[in-house]
């Protein structure tokens, strides 16, 4: 009995963003290109941005990770989600979360995601500490 194949990874963003980001994943974990697949959404109308990403998708689980929550590459990506499923949508992204992805892509879709976005949002802080408790941060929490 075979295990299922690990959750795809892609990376929807603005400008060169996606691709960055990736090659920044593959050179601190050594991880091929097939872990985290980059897109940019840069000239692409969003019928051909959703075309882009179905294509990087496949038919395994998978995750789109956009680089906000609001604009051309997570609307497409929400979209995609309520006509597949299998697919989960992470957005406002940064490299610790994107590096727990690549270390634990094995894990099933409901364990990998809620580990993604605690470690998304432990990753977050500010210097000196004391301002992180000033009520007109910008970090949410």
């Amino acid at each position: 009995m075979s295990s299922p194949p690990p959750v795809r990874g892609v990376l929807v963003g603005h400008g060169d963003m996606p691709f960055g980001m990736a090659d920044a994943v593959r050179q601190i974990t050594g991880a091929g290109e097939e872990a985290l697949l980059p897109l940019s959404n840069r000239g692409l109308s969003p019928d051909t941005l959703t075309q882009a990403v179905q294509e990087r998708v496949g038919d395994q689980p998978a995750i789109l990770f956009t680089d906000m929550q609001s604009g051309s590459c997570s609307f497409v990506a929400r979209r995609l989600t309520q006509q597949r499923p299998g697919l989960a949508v992470v957005s406002g992204v940064n490299l610790s979360l994107l590096l727990e992805f690549v270390m634990h892509r094995e894990l099933p879709l409901e364990q990998l995601v809620p580990r993604l976005l605690s470690r998304g949002r432990a990753a977050i802080g500010c210097t000196p500490a004391e301002l992180e408790a000033n009520e007109h941060r910008a970090v949410a929490g």
